[in-house]
């Protein structure tokens, strides 16, 4: 006989007629990455579909029906803060476990957790680096107090009194940027001053050693977009300030030993780790498959370039399948430390409530691309035409999950 099902979505009812036995498969094969500014706010004002787009993607107890994870290059503050945040903004309950900040992979650097590191941002830095397992921390602040003499570029700030003798720190042994200090100037002389000796800032400049101690970069957007009618300066901008200074003095290329944030392929194999730490987490049988990133543009360089580059891993990943595994670098072993990708691709979607401008021609000739209208990208990331192109663009959020829902047939 024949059963007839109705669905009701909101004051919409659909009915239709289908043969028995009728099965219903309700467990997701995708799961679904989200940028927060510009997707779901700009600056602190909420963007309107993004509550009417997170209604459809919960149940009436408010559990999700798809694993969701929102990945931000913000790494200011703590991820139970960010979640809480989502959650007035959403009107959903949002865990932390669905949050990933800028510097959230920086838990896979385990060899670094016991090692003194100097740290450079805003907000709680101390209880960030805490909650992400280091244990041994000195901040930009502790420093200068510890060292009056470094900070000497604001007038008013410069002791005025002899300093007592200088207090005995532990030799630095890798530095880590969380994201964009407040005062410039006093951190990029003090990071300067670590690592020309060798994470004894007291001591005097030594020649440039090749390599210098560790730095670990978080956040490398250019520029990002708030209430402003253009878009503001980001950390991406305080490390380009950065590197030339240290070229400048040194004569050579300051190194990176990771960089974290959107677009690399570090933070989206986290980030697609905690998309199937959820799936498991519900019982979910189905293996993850197809990830979503539903993004804005800030940059061209780190919101779709970062998906799509993502893909293209996934891709070179499955052809190695069942082939001789390739090495893997100094700088890829945070591979070893999450198991193996699920997902088969990463698909971008675009969506027009940030920077971007759907009426702007991006330029297909390579020779073009070095304009800063275009290539805003880190220094370390190669520009290819192929990754800036979205697979889809719709005007916000809630579109983007209609048409997920689409593609994936799934209710």
């Amino acid at each position: 006989s024949a059963l007839e099902v109705v669905l009701i979505r909101g004051d919409e009812m659909t009915s239709f007629k289908t043969t028995l036995p009728l099965k219903l498969d309700i467990e997701p094969a995708f799961g679904l990455l989200f940028d927060i500014d510009g997707v779901l706010v700009r600056g602190k004002t909420p963007i309107p579909a993004a509550k009417k787009a997170f209604q459809k993607l919960v149940n009436s107890q408010g559990q999700f029906l798809v694993p969701v994870v929102f990945v931000t290059n913000a790494g200011n503050c703590l991820r139970q803060t960010k979640a809480d945040q989502l959650t007035s903004i959403l009107g959903v309950p949002i865990s932390q476990e669905q949050v990933m900040m800028s510097h959230s992979p920086l838990r896979m650097f385990k060899r670094y957790h016991n090692k003194c590191v100097l740290l450079s941002g805003q907000g709680p830095v101390l209880d960030i680096a805490k909650n992400l397992g280091f244990s041994q921390v000195v901040t930009i602040d502790m420093l200068r107090e510890a060292l009056p003499l470094l900070d000497m570029v604001d007038h008013n700030r410069r002791p005025k009194i002899a300093p007592s003798p200088a207090v005995n720190l532990p030799t630095i042994e890798a530095v880590i940027l969380f994201g964009e200090p407040i005062r410039w100037e006093t951190n990029l002389q003090l990071i300067i001053d670590v690592l020309l000796t060798k994470g004894n800032p007291g001591n005097a400049h030594q020649p440039p050693s090749s390599p210098h101690i560790p730095l670990l970069a978080c956040n490398m957007d250019l520029m990002w977009m708030a209430e402003a009618q253009s878009p503001r300066f980001g950390h991406g901008t305080f490390m380009v300030c950065l590197e030339n200074i240290y070229k400048k003095i040194t004569g050579q290329e300051l190194k990176y030993e990771a960089l974290m944030g959107k677009p690399s392929e570090l933070t989206y194999h986290y980030a697609e780790y905690l998309i199937r730490t959820q799936a498991a987490d519900r019982k979910w049988k189905k293996p993850i498959t197809t990830l979503y990133a539903v993004i804005s543009v800030d940059n061209l360089m780190t919101d779709i370039y970062g998906a799509n580059l993502y893909n293209r891993y996934l891709k070179e990943e499955s052809s190695r399948t069942g082939s001789k595994a390739r090495e893997v670098d100094q700088h890829n072993m945070w591979e070893n430390e999450l198991t193996p990708a699920s997902a088969t691709n990463c698909r971008s979607i675009l969506v027009c409530t940030g920077v971007f401008n759907p009426h702007a021609k991006v330029p297909t000739d390579p020779i073009e691309t070095i304009t800063e209208t275009v290539f805003h990208g880190h220094r370390d990331f190669r520009f290819d035409p192929d990754l800036v192109e979205p697979n889809y663009i719709v005007q916000d959020v809630d579109a983007a999950v209609e048409l997920i829902f689409q593609l994936e047939n799934f209710m």
